[in-house]
């Protein structure tokens, strides 16, 4: 949403809200997950000024790279969900909402509050617990 040249209503909000964590020092990162769902759908659509707005994103903003032990935690996840008859996606999907979860949970410390900013909190919300969400809109 943040991405969007053009925004009104919730991607609008979404960039104020952007714009206000970092005028107060917030940190924001990018997570590599997010970045691939977001460019593969700007990519299949054609919208360049919105793959350069994510470009510009990612030399802003941290990035935050998929690591072996987010892996490692995302299928454990993943397993134990599916255990518990509460998919998040197709059998065979790659499921980024585990993956982007166990980001959040590994980044998380007594030091570090993660919020992820997210319209999708039927899947996140599983594994990620209520205090860690920031709504828009």
């Amino acid at each position: 949403m943040v991405t969007n040249p053009k925004a009104t209503g919730t991607p609008l909000d979404c960039q104020i809200w952007l714009k206000s964590l970092l005028r107060r020092g917030g940190k924001v990162a990018i997570p590599e997950i997010s970045d691939y769902e977001v460019r593969r759908e700007l990519l299949r659509a054609g919208l360049l000024r919105s793959l350069r707005r994510l470009d510009n994103l990612k030399q802003t903003l941290e990035y935050i790279p998929i690591q072996t032990d987010t892996m490692l935690l995302a299928a454990e996840l993943w397993a134990e969900a599916r255990k518990m008859g509460q998919p998040t996606a197709d059998a065979k999907a790659l499921d980024g909402d585990v993956i982007l979860s166990a980001q959040a949970r590994l980044l998380c410390d007594e030091k570090t509050e993660v919020i992820v900013a997210t319209t999708n909190v039927a899947h996140l919300s599983r594994f990620i617990t209520a205090s860690h969400w920031q709504s828009i809109g």
